[in-house]
């Protein structure tokens, strides 16, 4: 991946251009983007932009994110991870900017890792506060106690629902529709684990408190209900094995053949 430095460079310099190009949205460019000195506080602005409201200012939602963003390095990390991974694998982003400004699955994922770490601080009402404002407005549920490692490609979102307990690992690429939800009411572990390099297509459910192993691929509207090992593709309802992935990461192809 690229580092910090050279992905913020980038998007400020595209969105430089693309305000050239579009002068109507010039003013959106440079508010969130080009009128900042760094990647933190363009992430915290567009955020809050976006969750605040006439009873939770965006103003007092921008402190409160940029103070959790220098508190929390990893969360800038992880966005940047991310921001390469819609790059690198959505022929439809041919910009940093899309991601970061328009695409529903950037903003749900990185504001969720802002209610996660406020869950964390024990502010929970803030936190669920965000996760409603972000179903709203991305068709999307992720619980802020979730875990989510970096460079994750949320593909739409929309019917995207990540529960309490869930666990999902680096380099991992999920698409619309997807549930990773529990099965039962019992307390504790009740959400699927989901491994390093894992592709999970549109429309897919992995039920309970079950594991995806690395580098393994689910099959488009299929229903996991055990674990699945490394590097196997599944598929079906209920899912079952029907070959390997062709490569070691298939979150990273993108390839969505199921016989490979």
């Amino acid at each position: 991946m690229n580092d910090s430095l050279s992905v913020w460079t980038r998007l400020h310099h595209q969105a430089t251009e693309l305000a050239k190009a579009e002068p109507m949205l010039a003013d959106h460019y440079f508010k969130n983007i080009i009128d900042h000195n760094d990647f933190a506080s363009a992430l915290a602005c567009h955020l809050a932009a976006q969750l605040g409201n006439e009873t939770v200012p965006a103003q007092a939602l921008n402190s409160l994110f940029l103070s959790i963003l220098t508190q929390h390095s990893g969360i800038v990390d992880a966005a940047l991870h991310d921001m390469e991974a819609y790059y690198q694998r959505d022929p439809a982003c041919d910009n940093y900017c899309r991601p970061f400004l328009f695409f529903k699955g950037f903003l749900a994922i990185q504001s969720q890792r802002l209610a996660h770490a406020l869950w964390h601080q024990n502010r929970r009402s803030m936190a669920r506060y965000i996760q409603h404002k972000v179903s709203l407005l991305c068709c999307c549920d992720i619980h802020p106690a979730a875990r989510l490692g970096h460079g994750l490609m949320v593909d739409h979102a929309t019917g995207l629902v990540i529960g309490e307990t869930a666990e999902v690992g680096n380099n991992v690429s999920l698409l619309h529709g997807v549930t990773l939800g529990g099965s039962g009411n019992d307390a504790g572990k009740r959400h699927p684990t989901i491994k390093d390099g894992v592709m999970i297509s549109a429309g897919a459910k992995v039920l309970g408190n079950i594991t995806v192993g690395n580098g393994s691929k689910v099959g488009a509207g299929s229903v996991v209900l055990t674990s699945v090992p490394a590097h196997v593709t599944v598929a079906g309802v209920p899912a079952k094995i029907v070959g390997q992935p062709s490569d070691q990461a298939p979150s990273l192809s993108m390839d969505q053949d199921i016989g490979s």
